[in-house]
């Protein structure tokens, strides 16, 4: 089974297992065609995480694949440019949104390489044809879809850059995505991308080298200087994804697998420890006591993240403290008193989502979680490329000595955290999420309906969410609205947001005797795929 949002992107990924491919071809084949078919979504100049559970290899592990700042950086480069912080914790608003949008807001392109390394060492079939469906979509063209043309419509909100913006920022990019008058192209309407597909075609031939030290690179790098950005060649040179041990947890005598900092599984980690102290059940679904408890959970592991989480390369950062027993009894015993946890932001904002994930469980018992992002995607398109590049910048901390602070090479943290849950030694649950900082928040939730509810991944998935990633607690549509008077009654302040559905968009697999049991969230395009 695969599971993902855009139909296209699964049908790929499905079509190359049914072709002789294992589960880390179809997860490939099925994110280069997300590439082509959600370009403001991911890209191969973007980043993620990549879990793979391949027991016929005895393998279990992560490729990483965070962007890093450019050697060019510089921890105090924009510290007199600062405005604000979003409310919900995701970047930082400069004068000017030269962290946000433009040539500076790109970091070190990390996917395709990842891709790359992931497909040639675990996977089946040969490079070249699971880039084929990619190059199908990009030469034919795709429809755009209700979700794509919700995203690049939005207006944006507390000063960061409308998205509007993001896809007519450079010449390229205007001709690609939007109509000869400068609007979006409206749903319905095709995107054929000649440029992107001739540059798949030389990746499908020559691996990722040509991205990252051939004719791609150089005409990279000529761009880059041309326009003052601070990626260079010797940058994209350099990139290697980081492979790494799961980091684990547990809930309820299930064991979790999931993504080490600078990704989010920390954070899951930690709210799952503290929320184990509580009857989840006995409290009932999405009830005021239940919502209080679990933003209350939410809202530590927040702080927590804030203060001690960045890229472990360049932060001490206290992992066996912050997931440990006792860490978690003391936010436990605080939340069932009654505190209310304060989340520091320097200012106001709402929640963003601009992010992919798949899901994907072979005949074999492969599992692969992946979620692959382009970040608030930089708006630049090179001239002749058709990819978009990812605008990492904007979410690393323009003040100098703090965890998620600048510095060349520094990796900023992600909340994107692919898990996979055990019981025992089988898998149970294969897991992920979209949604920039509503990540973990949208995980956990998912992980709570099956194991403390009994849900299908489908109503799992498909329930009412919500988070606190600030001292607000922000509601989807579908809460009921005595839940939240009762939650201001207590004091919170409660932001409903208009949609039906939000706060990360989760795509998972439920894996119960053998039987595979997928679920897209409704609120994306996506579909699971059974193979």
């Amino acid at each position: 089974m695969i599971c993902a949002p855009q139909p296209e992107a699964v049908e790929a990924g499905a079509d190359v297992m049914r072709a002789g491919g294992n589960a880390v071809d179809g997860a490939i084949a099925c994110a280069l065609v997300q590439t082509v078919v959600d370009p403001l979504m991911c890209g191969i100049a973007g980043f993620g995480s990549l879990g793979i559970f391949m027991p016929e290899r005895g393998f279990h592990g992560y490729i990483d694949f965070h962007s890093p700042a450019p050697g060019a950086a510089r921890p105090d480069m924009w510290a007199d440019l600062i405005e604000g912080e979003a409310r919900d914790g995701y970047g930082f608003i400069l004068k000017g949104n030269v962290n946000d949008i433009g040539y500076q807001s790109i970091c070190v392109p990390g996917t395709l390489a990842a891709l790359y390394e992931a497909q040639r060492e675990f996977g089946r079939l040969p490079w070249s044809e699971v880039v084929q469906p990619a190059i199908h979509w990009a030469e034919g063209g795709w429809t755009v879809r209700r979700h794509v043309h919700g995203f690049w419509s939005d207006p944006g909100q507390m000063g960061r850059v409308p998205n509007p913006r993001r896809i007519s920022e450079t010449p390229a990019a205007r001709a690609l995505y939007c109509r000869a008058d400068g609007t979006p192209k409206a749903v319905g309407e095709r995107v054929v991308n000649r440029d992107y597909a001739t540059v798949l075609h030389l990746i499908a031939r020559d691996g990722a080298d040509v991205f990252y030290r051939g004719e791609i690179a150089d005409r990279i790098d000529e761009d880059m200087r041309a326009h003052g950005g601070l990626l260079s060649k010797s940058d994209l040179d350099g990139f290697r994804p980081v492979r790494a041990a799961p980091l684990w947890g547990a809930y309820r005598g299930l064991r979790l697998a999931t993504n080490a900092p600078p990704g989010g599984g920390i954070m899951l980690v930690e709210m799952l420890n503290v929320l184990e102290h509580f009857d989840l059940a006995a409290m009932g679904h999405n009830s005021t006591e239940y919502l209080r408890v679990v933003a209350e959970a939410m809202k530590h592991a927040t702080v927590d993240k804030d203060r001690h989480v960045g890229d472990p390369a360049f932060v001490d950062i206290p992992v066996e403290r912050l997931t440990g027993a006792a860490h978690a009894a003391a936010a436990a015993a605080r939340i069932r008193a009654g505190e209310k946890t304060a989340v520091p932001r320097f200012n106001a904002g709402t929640p963003t989502k601009d992010t992919t994930h798949i899901s994907v469980v072979d005949r074999d018992g492969t599992c692969v979680t992946m979620t692959h992002s382009l970040g608030m995607p930089s708006g630049v398109v090179t001239e002749g490329l058709g990819f978009l590049y990812n605008g990492c910048m904007g979410v690393f901390d323009p003040r100098p000595g703090h965890a998620g602070s600048i510095a060349p090479g520094k990796a900023r943290f992600s909340s994107i955290c692919p898990s996979i849950l055990f019981r025992g030694d089988d898998p149970a649950l294969v897991v992920g999420a979209p949604g920039a900082t509503q990540i973990a928040m949208g995980v956990l939730q998912a992980i709570l309906n099956v194991v403390d509810f009994d849900m299908t991944m489908t109503e799992a998935v498909s329930a009412p969410r919500f988070s606190a990633t600030s001292n607000a607690i922000d509601v989807s549509n579908r809460i009921p609205y005595a839940v939240e008077r009762d939650l201001t009654a207590l004091g919170y302040d409660v932001i409903r947001n208009p949609f039906p559905f939000g706060f990360a968009a989760v795509h998972g697999i439920r894996i119960d005797d053998g039987h595979l049991d997928g679920g897209a969230d409704p609120g994306h395009d996506g579909v699971a795929m059974r193979i």
